[in-house]
């Protein structure tokens, strides 16, 4: 199966004469697809909203056309609520899903009236410090064990920090009604980049079960269940992406088994999948500037794990497409290269590609998702340009490239460093 891009050799070049490699592109078209796909197949309830996780993509020009299409947010921090409330999100539109977190980033998301995922029975008095207890509150959910669908481990909800035991959650939700709190949403996240179809009505099942119980035990309204992320996409060309339709399908037959009987048919559905809605539809551009034969053929690009940390940290698979050259045979075995002083900088090893020129441009596939966002400033490296391609052919950078100004920025040492501020 061959993986292709989304935008043309012609258009890339046309691109990269405008704005220098290496960048991260966007298809706009695509994201709004997926977008509007999503919202499609969670339709049946009437409450539902997708919550794209902003730490997958922090851009407001991207979080902007999310929101043109109904979708909300997802935060962890005040940059993220920040650039949220820039985008036009307010209130119930963000989620605030946070860990150890600091008494000022609970106070600003009270301010923005987000909705407060609380991570830990422990933070009760802290957020109630902190900003005040709203009327309406999320807990968050980590049922322990493993999680295994079929013959499949999925992951090990034990060895996770986030969220509360079932015990726990019963408790907070107690102490909550008992100060003033009127309804409740349940959270879970057990799986990453699963791309089994069977992850989200079984994450489903939990919380619905869940649910049913804090209403029957308890009495509390339950006004939300959030299946969080965790859906995948498929990185190799063999990989295939799971159909959200049909999980959405699954996903409400399990709704009608569990909550329908549990008197609660008004529980509105979310979900926060940012790697599914904008993962594929975007890439990181570079160009092909050193090649070194030793040992091992090498190919030197423009870019580095500071573009695209994923493959250095957790050894990920990113397709790599030569421009220009996708119909030629794989002939050669490259490790594609970035000039950090780390032997772990890699793009790919020993991988199978095209016959690699200097100057050929290469697009590195599926960095929509935890690609830029992920970059950092090690050896002095900086951060390069975010550009939209939009539906009429036309693009436009949303982010530009840093300079040594801002790496420099936080310094006040010397007269040499002031010449760049």
């Amino acid at each position: 199966m061959q993986k292709k891009p989304f935008v043309s050799a012609e258009k890339l070049r046309e691109i990269a004469c405008v704005h220098p490699t290496p960048f991260h592109l966007y298809d706009e078209a695509g994201i709004r697809a997926t977008a509007r796909a999503v919202n499609a197949a969670f339709a049946w309830n009437s409450g539902f909203r997708e919550y794209f996780a902003v730490k997958a993509c922090p851009n407001p020009f991207i979080l902007k056309l999310l929101r043109e299409e109904g979708c909300g947010v997802d935060c962890a921090s005040i940059p993220e609520l920040m650039l949220a409330h820039a985008a036009g999100f307010a209130g119930d539109e963000i989620m605030f899903s946070s860990n150890e977190t600091r008494p000022e980033e609970y106070a600003y998301a009270r301010s923005l009236d987000a909705i407060i995922n609380l991570d830990d029975i422990t933070h009760i008095d802290f957020l109630a410090e902190n900003g005040g207890l709203p009327e309406k509150i999320c807990l968050r959910y980590n049922p322990g064990g493993d999680l295994t669908i079929g013959e499949t481990c999925m992951g090990h909800p034990e060895e996770s920090k986030y969220g509360m035991t079932r015990d726990q959650i019963l408790e907070a939700a107690r102490i909550l009604s008992s100060r003033g709190v009127k309804a409740f949403g349940l959270h879970a996240l057990l799986a990453s980049n699963a791309t089994e179809a069977h992850y989200y009505p079984e994450n489903a099942s939990v919380l619905f079960s869940l649910a049913a119980q804090m209403h029957r035990e308890l009495g509390v309204d339950i006004f939300m269940v959030n299946l969080s992320g965790g859906v995948g996409i498929g990185y190799r060309p063999e990989e295939e992406t799971p159909d959200i339709r049909a999980i959405g399908a699954e996903v409400q037959r399990v709704f009608s088994e569990i909550l329908l009987p549990a008197g609660l048919p008004h529980v509105h559905l979310a979900s926060e999948l940012g790697r599914y809605v904008t993962g594929p539809h975007g890439c990181l551009v570079a160009t092909a500037i050193h090649e070194k034969h030793i040992y091992r053929e090498y190919i030197g690009l423009d870019a580095c794990a500071v573009d695209l940390m994923r493959p250095a940290l957790y050894g990920a698979y990113h397709h790599i497409t030569v421009a220009g050259k996708e119909d030629a045979p794989c002939d050669h075995i490259y490790d594609v290269v970035g000039s950090l002083c780390e032997n772990n900088d890699k793009f790919a090893i020993q991988r199978p590609l095209p016959k690699i020129d200097m100057g050929d441009l290469l697009v590195i596939h599926d960095t929509g998702a935890h690609g830029y966002s992920m970059g950092y400033n090690y050896n002095g490296k900086l951060k390069h340009a975010e550009i939209l391609l939009h539906p009429d052919g036309s693009f436009s950078m949303i982010r530009r490239a840093e300079t040594p100004k801002d790496y420099f920025a936080t310094f006040d040492f010397c007269d040499v460093m002031k010449e760049f501020m």
